[in-house]
C-alpha cells in the first residue's frame, strides 16, 4: 500500500501498523464495535523541577492562587475524562477511577505527578493516564509561575498499561 501525504509518499508493507489511517491515506478512528469489554488501567507519570524555594512554596501552601497540589490533583482528573475532546482520534470512555497523586522532591527539586486510570471498555486508557499527568504538570506550572517562570516539566510518560489484546506492558 502506497499513502501519499503532502510532500512524501510512505510505503506502508503492514497493513496493521496504522490502524488510524483507512485505505485513501487519512485519519480514521478506529472502529472498536466487536472488541470485548475488559478491564484496563495505565499509569503515567511527569514532573515539574523548579527552584527550592518555590517547593517550599507550595509545600506550605503559601502561593497565592492557594492548594497547587490540590488544584492539580482535580485538573488531572478532569482532564483525563475530557482526553476523548482534546486528542482526536481518541475514543469517549466510561472512567470507573482516576487517581492523581503529586508528591514533592525536596532533594532534587520536584513535584513528582503519578496518574493511574481504570476503565472497562473496548480500548486502552493509556492517553487519558497520559494527559491526567500533563494537565497535571501544567495546572503546577500555571500556579507557580509568579514565583517562578523558569520550571521545567518533563518526562510524561506511560509507566505502566494493562489489559486489552495486546496484554500487560511496563516501562
Amino acid at each position: 500500500m502506497i499513502l501519499k501525504s503532502k510532500n512524501k509518499k510512505l510505503n506502508i508493507k503492514n497493513k496493521r501498523s496504522l490502524s488510524h489511517i483507512d485505505k485513501k491515506g487519512q485519519a480514521k478512528m478506529v472502529d472498536v464495535t466487536k472488541k470485548v469489554k475488559t478491564q484496563r488501567t495505565a499509569v503515567a507519570s511527569g514532573r515539574v523541577k523548579m527552584k527550592p524555594a518555590t517547593l517550599d512554596l507550595i509545600a506550605k501552601n503559601k502561593l497565592t492562587k492557594g492548594d497547587v497540589l490540590g488544584v492539580a490533583r482535580i485538573a488531572g482528573i478532569q482532564a483525563a475524562k475530557r482526553t476523548h475532546e482534546l486528542i482526536p482520534l481518541c475514543h469517549p470512555l466510561a472512567l470507573t477511577q482516576v487517581d492523581v497523586e503529586c508528591k514533592l522532591d525536596r532533594k532534587r527539586s520536584i513535584v513528582e505527578v503519578t496518574s493511574t486510570v481504570r476503565c472497562a471498555d473496548r480500548t486502552g486508557v493509556e492517553m487519558e493516564a497520559l494527559t491526567a499527568a500533563a494537565v497535571a504538570c501544567l495546572t503546577i506550572y500555571d500556579m507557580a509561575k509568579a514565583a517562578d517562570k523558569g520550571m521545567v516539566i518533563s518526562e510524561i510518560k506511560l509507566l505502566v498499561k494493562r489489559g486489552g489484546k495486546s496484554g500487560d506492558w511496563k516501562i
